[in-house]
């Protein structure tokens, strides 16, 4: 039962993936807290951890699929996309070290704000000016952002689009390419924080619940979120839904509102 519930949440981390760019972390930490709950309050660790895995995987799938001219928006950006990555190092041994009780309020905490933030500062919900579509001059992220969002994304496992999108939107992208644009800067957070999260176990040997485990990754979870993950990105990619700009930026706010109640839920409950 457990595995088709993973594999079912896989298919909405490929939906969120496509539509959000947020490659599997706020869909993902929540329900592998869930299956996990054995491992005490280190299942928040597992689950970030194991968020970043199967975000390095869907993240680089759809970034391979998604077409070259909206890619184009990226170029010049390698200076921003080595900051993520170290950002990303220092924030996933950071969160080796940390309180899995702090690293599960922090994220709960950073959404909330995020979802505050988008409500009510312009330029989310209302747009200024004209909304593009991609091309080779549109305005990315500035290169001195890449380090805090690296850092942020990789401690609390969330793949940094919940930064990157609303960024990229209030520069002036419609939310279609904004999270298209997100993958590809998700795929550079998660590849070292991945990297940090499989390197050696830091969870007492003596606790057998945690067997399972790959340094702080739980390779079942990630491995049947995937299977329900990549199918629908390979569809949606080739096949996006056409959705209004404005509905999809409210949909963001409204995923954004479901994963911090059930972390609320975890977080209670433990």
């Amino acid at each position: 039962m457990d595995i088709a519930i993973l594999v079912g949440i896989g298919l909405l981390t490929g939906v969120t993936t496509v539509l959000f760019g947020f490659g599997g972390g706020f869909a993902t930490v929540p329900v592998v807290v869930w299956a996990d709950a054995g491992l005490g309050a280190d299942a928040i660790r597992v689950a970030t951890s194991t968020s970043a895995l199967v975000m390095l995987v869907s993240a680089a799938f759809a970034t391979a699929v998604t077409p070259r001219r909206v890619l184009a928006a990226l170029r010049g950006s390698t200076g921003l996309l080595l900051l993520l990555a170290t950002g990303a190092t220092a924030g996933a041994l950071a969160a080796r070290l940390a309180s899995p009780a702090l690293v599960l309020w922090l994220f709960v905490a950073y959404v909330a704000v995020t979802i505050v933030d988008l409500l009510l500062r312009p330029g989310f919900l209302r747009p200024r000016g004209h909304i593009e579509e991609p091309a080779g001059g549109s305005r990315t992220l500035p290169a001195v952002l890449g380090a805090p969002i690296g850092a942020v994304a990789a401690f609390l496992g969330v793949g940094g689009s919940v930064m990157t999108v609303p960024a990229m939107r209030r520069a002036g992208h419609t939310m279609h390419v904004a999270s298209a644009l997100a993958n590809p800067l998700t795929l550079a957070i998660a590849l070292p924080a991945t990297a940090v999260s499989l390197g050696g176990a830091a969870l007492p040997a003596s606790v057998g619940a945690h067997a399972h485990l790959v340094g702080l990754v739980d390779p079942g979870a990630a491995a049947a979120l995937l299977a329900g993950a990549l199918p629908v990105i390979g569809v949606l990619r080739r096949r996006p839904p056409r959705i209004p700009d404005r509905i999809y930026a409210w949909a963001y706010v409204g995923l954004l509102t479901v994963v911090v109640a059930a972390m609320l839920l975890s977080g209670v409950s433990r």
